[in-house]
Parts: structure tokens; C-alpha cells; sequence
């Protein structure tokens, strides 16, 4: 079975996920064009709750499988990996099986009475089926991620986007006209198809490339797997809770917003089109270089899992290094473009320069979000999951009190929204730095942030610099696109000048060294 490096194994879910975050946008753009503001908030009301029955349902397994399969693999020990496998092939499918029954059950309460918008049902018991796909895809991610083969989740993904993009569009303008609900009901729906081809792929890898038969005296392999059980749930336990914690807050967000804006004189159709802008359109673009650090999160935990099994202390402090190097280099770039063409980026694919606001605002403290990723992968590889679960509690329990007091406010308002997201990421990270300041006596160099400010101040110049040289670029596409390019170039070469890329990781790229 193909073996990917570190760097390597990063390269391949980065390219994968730099195809399905630009076919994600496409999506959103024809989603937001049919359904309009209103239609995307219901979509996006509503898929916080699916996120957090996910969550639980997933039990924290893909990270612990990852991490049980790479030490087993490292000892050739495929028994044990049967053993991994069986166990978590059970587990989920118990569990997606109740929660999949309990979604369906209370989301009529959810609509009415958390999310006070009871159009929200219909995109809810929509989206009920994707549970189990995901629930027993996820397993199987698990086990590539651990033997270190990145390929196969990779194309898996893509398959998921291109399924999802192409029905889009016929689903919601065929759904359109008995509602925007019900349009939003349709953009779940091929969700949902997406995901199931995602995983039909992925099991046609598992058959073909499996090195072990997994029918083959189940009951008595199930039996010896209590020591196995075990150790997936040492560090499955702190995982769900940081997933619970995380989707908890998500699952809230959007029903806190909605009641603190109604407190603050918002109406409810007020309330949704704003929360539709922030998390629709907003959020999105600033989270679209996190499809690196969550490759680089992926690759992570394996390869520190490995190294702190054989006190490779320099080893996890270099990976650790690299990673948030690698986040910030992708990181700072996107902020700098978001901050100067907020505006105009929005004015061409959503048709909504007002949100440039929610924009300019967040990016620059969206940089530490970046990090956020790759040090918790850290953490749980160096088994202090449970350090990080507390780190989330707190961030989660600080935004949301944060967004209560503010957002109530008129003079607030939506903004208030945003300020407690922005608390909320400067918060987590800085205490994920700590923990491990803490434990392994990581920190950055001194010089390292004097690069980074240096790095970030001088493409905000040549940005801004850009921007006046080309006036048109606010207006047209075509300017834009050849400032961003000219903008991309020059800051590649800074990358290289400040050692942000080295020579090393450069010749690993597919383009110098074939990944066989």
C-alpha cells in the first residue's frame, strides 16, 4: 500500500482540498444565486445541529484510529489492526443508528423552539440519512490516515464535492417554488448523495488494498479486543469531548444569535439574512485556508504519534515547527487579500459588498485561527487530549457569554456576533500554545514572529500598492484577478526569502518528486 512522507502525505489532502474548497464555492455561489440570503440562512441554521449529532456519533474514533493503526503498523502487527477496525465498525454503527432515530425525533423541537423558525425542519429531516455514511466513512478515513496513505480520503473527497455541485443546482431550483425550505431541503439532499458516493469510493479502496480479512472470526477477534477498546477510548473520550464542545457551541451559536438579536429589536427575518451574510458568506472565505492546516493536522498526528513512541523529543518539536510554519505561510496571505479586497471579492460572488464589514474586522485576528488545527493535533498525538477538551470548553463557554452580552445589545447588534467569534479563536489558541509550553516546552523563536510581522506588513504594502495601480479591480473582475496574481507571485518569492518554504519541502512537491 502507498506510503506517503509528512510532507508529502500533506501535499496530497492540500491539493484535494484545494479542489473541494474551490468547487465548495461554486456550490455556495449557486446555492446563494437561487435561494438568496434568507434560503442560505435556513441552510446554514440548520446545520449546526448535524454537526453535533456527528460529533457525538463519531465518538472521537477517527483520530484514535489514526494514531492506534500507525503504532500498530509500525510494529507489523495486523491483528491489532483487525482488532481496531472491528471495534469501531461496532461502535458506530450503534451508535449512528440512535442518533440517527433520536435527529429524527427532536427535530421538529429543535425548529420550533431552539432555532424559533420552524421552516428550519424541513432542511433537518433532510440531512437526518447523512449520519451513518459519514459515521462508518469517517472509520475508514481513520485506518488510511493511520497506515500514512492519504490518497484514498483525497479522491474520496473531491468525488464528494463534484456528486454535490452537480446536483445542487437542479435540486434547489426544482424545490424552489414550494418554498426556500424547501429549496434549502434540496442543497441536503445532494449533501447526502455526495457522501454516499464519497464513501462507496473509499470501501472500493479498503477491499482491493486490505492487508487484513476482517470476516474471518469476528466473534473471537471482537472477545480479545477489550484492551483494544481501551486504548481507542483513552483517546477517543477527550476527542468526542472536544468535538461535543465545538459542535455544542456551533449547535447553540445560531439560537443565542437569533435571541439576542431579538432582544436587541431584530426580527426574525432580520436576524436570519444577517446570521446568513456572517456564516454563509463570511466565515467561509475565512476559513478557506484552513483546508491546509486540516492537511497538515491529518498527516500530524501519525507522524508525532510515532516519533513520541520512540522519545524523538527534537523530532515532535520540528513536525510541530513545520506545521504552524506551513499554517502561517498559507494564513497570512489570505488574511492580507481579505482585509484590502474584501468588498469587491463579495460584490463578484455573492453579490453582497455589505458583508466586507464582517471581513475587514475578523481576518486579522483569523491569522491564530490557523494554528488552531495543527496544535491540537499536536495534543492529541502527544495524548494530552485532554488539555486541549478543557481548551475548548473554555473558549466555547467565554464566546457564547461574550455574544450574549454583546449581541443584546442595539448598539451591538450582529457585530456583537462577531467580536465573540474573534475572542472565542484568540482565546483557544493561546491556551493550546500553553499547554504545550507546559508539557513539552515548545514556543516560537523570537525571530520566527519577527518574520511573520515582517512578512505580513510588507505584502499588506505591496497589496495596498496593487490595489492603486489598478483602480479597476473594485469594479471589474478581470483587474482583480491580475492584482491577486501579480500579489500571489510576489509573495511566494517572500515565502522563500524568509525561509517560510525550505529547499527541502520544496523537492517534494509532486511537480520535483512523483508521489508513487
Amino acid at each position: 500500500m502507498a506510503k506517503q512522507t509528512f510532507i508529502q502525505g500533506t501535499l496530497v489532502l492540500i491539493i484535494a482540498g484545494l479542489i473541494t474548497r474551490f468547487l465548495g464555492f461554486i456550490n455556495r455561489i449557486v446555492v446563494a444565486r437561487i435561494m438568496g440570503e434568507e434560503g442560505v440562512g435556513l441552510y446554514m441554521m440548520a446545520l449546526p445541529t448535524l454537526f453535533l449529532v456527528i460529533a457525538i456519533t463519531h465518538f472521537g474514533l477517527p483520530v484514535a484510529i489514526s494514531k492506534r493503526v500507525a503504532e500498530a503498523d509500525a510494529k507489523g502487527d495486523r491483528q491489532k489492526i483487525k482488532k481496531i477496525l472491528l471495534v469501531s465498525f461496532s461502535l458506530t454503527f450503534i451508535l449512528s443508528t440512535i442518533f440517527t432515530i433520536i435527529f429524527i425525533l427532536i427535530s421538529p423541537v429543535v425548529a420550533q423552539y431552539l432555532l424559533t423558525d420552524h421552516r428550519t425542519l424541513y432542511p433537518l429531516l433532510a440531512i437526518s440519512p447523512i449520519i451513518p455514511i459519514v459515521a462508518i466513512s469517517a472509520v475508514l478515513r481513520g485506518y488510511f490516515q493511520g497506515l500514512q496513505n492519504m490518497k484514498p480520503q483525497a479522491i474520496s473527497q473531491v468525488i464528494e464535492q463534484i456528486v454535490r455541485i452537480t446536483l445542487v443546482a437542479f435540486l434547489t431550483k426544482l424545490l424552489l417554488p414550494y418554498g426556500v425550505e424547501f429549496a434549502a431541503s434540496g442543497a441536503m439532499i445532494s449533501v447526502i448523495i455526495g457522501e454516499f458516493c464519497s464513501l462507496m469510493f473509499i470501501i472500493y479502496q479498503f477491499k482491493n488494498k486490505k492487508r487484513i480479512k476482517l470476516r474471518r472470526n469476528i466473534g473471537q477477534s471482537l472477545q480479545k479486543a477489550k484492551g483494544t477498546l481501551r486504548e481507542l477510548m483513552s483517546i477517543a473520550l477527550p476527542t468526542t469531548g472536544s468535538g461535543i464542545v465545538g459542535r455544542l457551541s456551533h449547535f447553540l451559536e445560531p439560537i443565542l444569535v437569533s435571541q439576542s438579536l431579538a432582544i436587541a429589536g431584530y426580527t426574525v427575518t432580520q436576524s436570519t439574512k444577517l446570521y446568513g451574510e456572517l456564516t454563509g458568506y463570511v466565515l467561509p472565505l475565512l476559513f478557506l485556508p484552513t483546508f491546509i492546516t486540516t492537511s497538515l493536522s491529518t498527516a500530524l498526528v501519525p507522524s508525532i504519534s510515532e516519533a513520541d513512541a520512540k522519545n524523538q523529543v527534537k523530532l515532535i518539536h520540528f513536525r510541530i515547527h513545520q506545521s504552524i510554519r506551513l499554517s502561517f505561510a498559507s494564513g497570512a496571505f489570505a488574511t492580507i487579500i481579505l482585509f484590502i479586497y474584501a468588498k469587491p471579492i463579495l460584490a463578484f460572488m455573492y453579490n453582497d459588498p455589505d458583508a466586507s464589514r464582517f471581513v475587514t474586522l475578523m481576518a486579522p485576528f483569523f491569522i491564530l485561527l490557523y494554528f488552531q488545527a495543527p496544535l491540537q493535533a499536536a495534543l492529541q498525538a502527544l495524548d494530552l487530549a485532554k488539555q486541549a477538551m478543557y481548551n475548548s470548553i473554555i473558549g466555547s463557554v467565554v464566546k457564547l457569554s461574550t455574544l450574549i452580552i454583546l449581541a443584546s445589545q442595539p448598539q451591538f447588534g450582529i457585530m456583537g456576533v462577531v467580536l465573540a467569534i474573534i475572542v472565542g479563536v484568540i482565546l483557544v489558541t493561546l491556551l493550546h500554545f500553553a499547554v504545550l509550553f507546559k508539557h513539552i516546552q515548545f514556543r516560537l523563536p523570537f525571530g520566527d514572529i519577527v518574520k511573520m510581522m515582517s512578512l505580513l506588513l510588507i505584502t499588506y504594502y505591496l497589496g495596498n500598492m496593487l490595489y492603486n495601480l489598478f483602480p479597476d479591480a473594485e469594479q471589474n473582475l478581470l483587474p482583480l484577478f491580475i492584482v491577486l496574481i501579480i500579489l500571489a507571485v510576489l509573495y511566494i518569492i517572500l515565502l522563500f526569502i524568509f525561509r517560510f518554504i525550505t529547499k527541502d519541502e520544496f523537492a517534494q512537491l509532486p511537480v520535483f518528486n512523483k508521489i508513487k
